[in-house]
């Protein structure tokens, strides 16, 4: 997508969890906006993961969060595992790639 990063956090079999949305900063460092869309569980981690898919490639950013875990635990490992796509074995992608 050219304009938005859609995360999928789940265990087990693909299920849609609490659904959170969020935008990028206008400007550098700045913050942008979040929402929780759907859901009742795992508010905050949520809306947490949305907000750093947001910054981290400065588009909008839309998660799924289904797990079983704890919030805090959830939060902790989901949010490492991003770090880790982000930062890939390819380092971050060009702005304007495709691929």
């Amino acid at each position: 997508m050219d304009n938005a990063v859609l995360a999928l956090f789940y265990e087990g079999s693909m299920k849609i969890g609490t659904l959170a949305v969020s935008t990028s900063g206008l400007r550098e460092g700045s913050t942008g906006t979040s929402s929780v869309l759907l859901g009742g569980k795992y508010l905050i981690a949520a809306r947490a993961l949305a907000e750093k898919v947001a910054a981290s490639f400065s588009k909008m950013g839309i998660v799924s969060l289904n797990t079983q875990l704890t919030e805090g635990e959830a939060l902790r490992v989901y949010s490492s595992l991003l770090d880790k796509v982000r930062s890939g074995p390819m380092g971050p992608p060009e702005a304007g790639s495709r691929g």
